[in-house]
């Protein structure tokens, strides 16, 4: 079997591709993300080429295996909301979010000696109306400083929202999997592998 490499090195991927049963390895993107974000204004276009680069710059050293690739990104009022980095940011995005609708963008791009794939899923959610104590505790619960948005939606915070949008709600935690699994398929992988 060919080998399948995630060019990422988020736990929350690793768990979906876990899920799956498949077998695979990681490996950190060798590209300068931010370097690379300064090339790219569209979100959309950002969150593909961020993906895309990611997983090109593993596929590069590995030629013969699967490469994954992707990205997220969250934007409100056509303004990038990028990782918090810290409690303070994060109280500050959700802030900047509460009683609005934002879209979460999941890029994927998957690298092979077949060729390659991509996919991109928009994911609409509306967060409900917070006040500042109820997002201080939510941040004091999720620490969601390393999560596009500010908010980890496999966790507390679910209760963020009053509804959301998506053809693909596993794509909110980092992978369209829908979309994976049909990429993976294609290429003659077995899901689950064992």
């Amino acid at each position: 079997m060919r080998p399948v490499i995630l060019a990422s090195t988020s736990p929350y991927r690793a768990q979906a591709l876990h899920r799956l049963g498949l077998h695979f390895r990681q490996e950190a993107p060798l590209c300068d993300e931010e370097a690379l974000k300064a090339h790219r204004n569209d979100p959309q276009d950002l969150a593909s080429y961020l993906a895309q680069e990611k997983a090109r710059s593993v596929a590069r050293e590995y030629p013969q295996a699967i490469v994954i690739g992707s990205d997220q990104l969250a934007f409100a009022n056509g303004v990038i909301l990028g990782k918090p980095g810290s409690a303070q940011a994060a109280c500050e995005q959700l802030q900047a979010l509460s009683g609005k609708r934002h879209c979460l963008l999941t890029a994927l791009h998957v690298c092979s000696p077949e060729g390659e794939q991509q996919h991109l899923d928009c994911t609409t959610l509306h967060m409900r109306h917070l006040d500042t104590a109820a997002i201080e505790r939510y941040v004091r619960h999720d620490n969601p400083i390393d999560c596009a948005g500010a908010y980890k939606i496999e966790a507390a915070g679910i209760s963020l929202f009053s509804s959301i949008e998506s053809q693909d709600h596993s794509a909110i935690t980092g992978l369209p999997m829908i979309a994976l699994v049909s990429m993976l398929m294609h290429l003659g992988i077995s899901i689950p592998s064992t």
